[in-house]
């Protein structure tokens, strides 16, 4: 190299908070490795800086231990000798949705503002693959830079150089979103612990300098070469400054120092002469063999990713919009539990963690941790629901009597929403406080009478619905002021089919007494294997998959539904089916067929599949991982003996739906094998679509030329699509982040249910027996046919309302400020899909998210009905703006670049 040459050192360590080790044992290595980095930093001014790994839950960790640190912790990031933030902890970025992303962003902001310091830098040493609207996230967030050691060759597996094909021309690169946004993207080409260790002795320095000075000039486009010093939870190299005067004196020619992020990039900067490369979109290893993407994490411990699931869409898509409103008609908006329901899910979302690639002890703490946050979500809805339930005006039911019981649904969703709604009403109640025996009270509710009941909406329309009579039961309040309050009660489980909700509206009706026959249109079943409504019709085989047609279009869809079973050799990481292995499905086998459902709203068929598959994998897999035999090189196969594999699929129609609902519970007793759904689309393309954080990602259906891995499973998460010309589907999931565009002439998506391995992998033999997954699991899907744009078609919007419940709440009969029907914003634009509603912490302003899902500039005209708002765009942190009112029709309009995230704030 023509330039000088400096060395940045900087001191680290990759912190996994549980992976080969249950949490808390390295959670004491964490204290350890703290106390001494203290230690160190007091004793020699001259070990400079540490680098804290880009996540604040380090500082909670170590400090739940050791709060007696926390005045000398304070001084040594203030000083800014410790570097600290910008995320709350490191994450998995596709199994984690958008919006956590956004939280661990604001959190992690938040958290470093006690300290007065924040280290900008996009950090993501080991993600496992990272999406493509990263730049746009950090740029959003005042960082111009990415740090990352995976997805974008010259690396191969475990980083180690591949071949002459790189990508980028050096570890320095431009990268791109789709939106256009840009950062300088630096590439761990010799992985983050390329300066590791570095020796002290002379003789010893000598070769290590010589290696590593070679091996980052061979990437680096500029003298300011990057050595990181640490690894996983490696401890802090205490004589390292004693290590860089030896190097030094070896080096005269090269300038090191005990470095910082923000120091080498500086340097790197002002010394950039070369061309760099750009490098476009998600980086998910696809110019390699495709063996050592890990990709196949999506798909281990499924049901970790289905608690996810439901987790963050209870707190970013039911909570925090219900908490909103709250707050509009005076309920205190919970910033205190929201933080702590986020922090409490997001400590599943590192990569070991989330991806279900840590040994057993890990997982089962995980299933508690999201438990956790979910009842935290749970009461903030409870409390939110009611405030808004009992300022809804209801006096229009006043006229059924003292027996009516009102009741608010509510659409927590960014568009219209019609489906099926499932309440549970207290019909009467008798409090213990006014005096009834209990014997009194058990037999004045068993005696009400629930004949001649109806459901109204508030305009007096009766609406078809079926009830349940859930008998005697008790309950009780827990009022503000009060000791708790229980009671006794006649419940009953109402259905119904609530119809055109606004995008974040609600709808009321009420449970009455009175001669009210709402008209029952034809049954959806017209025939005992077919299902039909307005524009799709549904016909069932006899070995239970099923034909699907567009009434809309012609277009038919065949052989849909059919289940796929793959023996697997592999582990957490990475799936390996065995060589020569003949795949099984359940094509030919007979189900057994029935009707379970016929309603105004719904009907359902039940497919029942008796299945016999290999028991597990032969004997000789257990010799392969005790030896640590590659997967990609195992040669074990699927034993002969065989178990029974149930699988009860319940096949459902709304009246109004867009698609077919799958529900598939099936009692796994088999190991070491996969589980697929198939839905063969017959379009003619090359592409297909996925659903990634914050965009519709466009992936090709045939690898890059260097794939060899027979696989080529891929994330999702709301949804997959196929569209050809004039005709596509979209196959939507709760919680089945991986998927498959299979290679075999029907474009078949394939979507993976379950995948049950034996061993966590990666650098020695940790055996999971939970990673097995025995016992019963329920999946859901939906499957909905489109015109061939899923924008355009509402298709794409379908499918995020999949993602979402429903939610309701009894009320009873008052006057209210807040009408019965209707909701406080509108806006109409197909291209933006929405994604969430909050309160800025900082302002207390509403704060709205929408992006962009196509590739053409599009216009938000937002209407509001909040007295006397104003407006502003803002950015992920949500940060305050110039403020602007909204006109004398109530609406406030801006542009939308494509693919771009908007962020609106509300100041009511």
């Amino acid at each position: 190299m023509t330039q000088s040459r400096k060395a940045h050192i900087i001191s680290h360590t990759h912190w996994d908070r549980e992976w080969y080790l249950p949490y808390e044992k390295h959670h004491v290595r964490l204290i350890q490795l703290m106390d001494q980095l203290l230690e160190t930093m007091e004793k020699d001014s001259e070990y400079r800086y540490f680098f804290l790994d880009g996540q604040t839950i380090i500082l909670e960790d170590y400090l739940q231990v050791r709060p007696e640190k926390k005045e000398q912790l304070e001084k040594l990031i203030h000083d800014g000798r410790i570097q600290i933030g910008p995320w709350y902890i490191l994450q998995d970025a596709f199994l984690t949705s958008s919006e956590a992303n956004v939280r661990n962003m604001q959190i992690g902001h938040q958290d470093t503002e006690a300290y007065g310091t924040i280290s900008k830098i996009g950090y993501f040493p080991d993600t496992f693959g990272l999406v493509g609207q990263t730049p746009q996230l950090m740029k959003q967030s005042g960082i111009d830079n990415a740090f990352f050691g995976r997805g974008v060759k010259p690396t191969g597996f475990n980083n180690t150089v591949s071949d002459g094909d790189f990508e980028s021309s050096f570890s320095e690169l431009v990268w791109e979103g789709p939106d256009g946004s840009k950062v300088l993207g630096i590439l761990f080409a010799n992985w983050y612990s390329n300066g590791n260790e570095v020796p002290v002795d002379e003789e010893e320095a000598k070769a290590y300098w010589e290696r590593k000075l070679a091996d980052a000039e061979k990437y680096a486009s500029t003298g300011q070469l990057l050595y990181m010093n640490g690894c996983d939870h490696q401890p802090i190299q205490c004589d390292l400054p004693e290590a860089i005067q030896t190097a030094k004196k070896l080096h005269p020619d090269t300038e090191f120092v005990h470095s910082t992020f923000a120091d080498y990039l500086v340097d790197l900067k002002n010394n950039m002469s070369q061309d760099l490369s750009s490098v476009q979109g998600e980086l998910r290893s696809q110019r390699t063999d495709g063996w050592g993407t890990l990709v196949n994490t999506a798909s281990a411990r499924v049901y970790l990713k289905q608690m996810n699931q439901t987790g963050q869409s209870i707190l970013e898509k039911v909570a925090e919009p219900l908490a909103s409103f709250a707050s509009l008609v005076g309920q205190e908006y919970p910033h205190h539990l929201f933080t702590y329901a986020w922090k409490t899910l997001m400590q599943n979302h590192p990569h070991d963690s989330i991806c279900g690639c840590s040994v057993d002890e890990v997982h089962r703490e995980m299933v508690t941790r999201f438990d956790k946050s979910r009842h935290v979500a749970e009461s903030i809805v409870d409390d939110s629901k009611k405030a808004i339930a009992e300022a809804v005006d209801t006096t229009s039911f006043a006229k059924w009597g003292e027996s009516a019981v009102p009741f608010v649904v509510f659409n927590t969703t960014g568009w219209k929403r019609s489906g099926t709604v499932t309440v549970e009403l207290d019909a009467e109640r008798l409090y213990f406080r006014d005096g009834y025996s209990l014997e009194e009270t058990s037999r004045r509710m068993k005696e009400v009478d629930l004949s001649g009941r109806a459901v109204v909406d508030s305009e007096g329309n009766s609406v078809a619905f079926t009830m349940e009579d859930l008998g005697l039961q008790f309950g009780y309040d827990l009022p503000d002021d009060k000791f708790r309050q229980p009671y006794m009660c006649r419940r009953v489980k109402l259905t119904l089919e609530a119809k055109d909700l606004s995008a974040l509206g609600i709808k009321t009706y009420a449970f009455v007494k009175g001669d009210v026959k709402p008209a029952v249109p034809a049954s959806l079943l017209t025939g005992d294997r077919v299902l039909e409504n307005g524009i799709l019709k549904v016909e069932l085989t006899s070995d239970g998959s099923f034909t699907l047609t567009d009434k809309r279009s012609g277009q038919v869809f065949r052989d849909l539904g059919v289940y796929e079973n793959t023996g697997d050799i592999g582990n957490e990481y990475m799936f390996k089916q065995p060589e020569g292995e003949e795949t099984l499905t359940t094509k030919g086998l007979d189900a057994k067929i029935r009707i379970v459902e016929d309603t105004p709203y719904r009907a359902t068929l039940e497919v029942t599949h008796e299945w016999e598959i290999p028991v597990s994998a032969d004997e000789k897999l257990d010799e392969e991982q005790i030896e640590l035999i590659y997967y990609p090189q195992r040669k074990a196969q699927r034993s002969s003996e065989t178990v029974m594999l149930s699988i009860r699929t319940l096949i459902s129609l709304n009246r109004e739906g867009k698609g077919i609902e799958l529900e598939a519970t099936f009692n796994n007793q088999a190991k070491d094998h996969r589980l697929r759904a198939l839905f063969p689309t017959d379009m003619e393309t090359s592409v297909h679509h996925a659903d990634s954080m914050f965009e519709i990602v466009s992936r090709n259906n045939v690898p890059a030329k260097e794939w060899e891995n027979p696989s080529n499973t891929a994330h999702q998460q709301a949804f997959v699509d196929v569209s050809g010309e004039g005709a596509g589907l979209t196959v939507a999931n709760l919680g089945l982040n991986e998927y498959e565009v299979l290679r075999d002439g029907r474009n078949t998506i394939a979507v993976t249910m379950l995948r049950a391995v034996g061993e966590l992998g990666d650098w020695g033999y940790f055996p999971t027996p939970e990673a097995q997954c025995l016992g019963v699991h329920t999946v859901r899907m939906e499957i909905i046919p489109h015109n061939g744009d899923g924008i355009a078609s509402g298709a794409y919007a379908e499918a995020y309302q999949f993602q979402i419940p429903w939610t309701a709440c009894q009320t009873g009969v008052h006057e209210g400020k807040v009408s019965p029907n209707g909701a406080a914003f509108e806006w109409e634009n197909e291209e933006l899909a929405f994604s969430s509603l909050k309160i800025s912490r900082k302002s207390g302003d509403l704060m709205l998210r929408w992006f962009n899902m196509g590739a053409a500039p599009a216009e938000l005209t937002l209407q509001s009905k909040l007295t006397g708002a104003q407006a502003y765009k803002t950015t992920i942190l949500e940060e305050t703006g110039a403020l602007q009112p909204f006109n004398d029709r109530g609406e406030f309009s801006l542009p939308v670049k494509p693919y771009e995230i908007l962020t609106i704030g509300v100041k009511a």
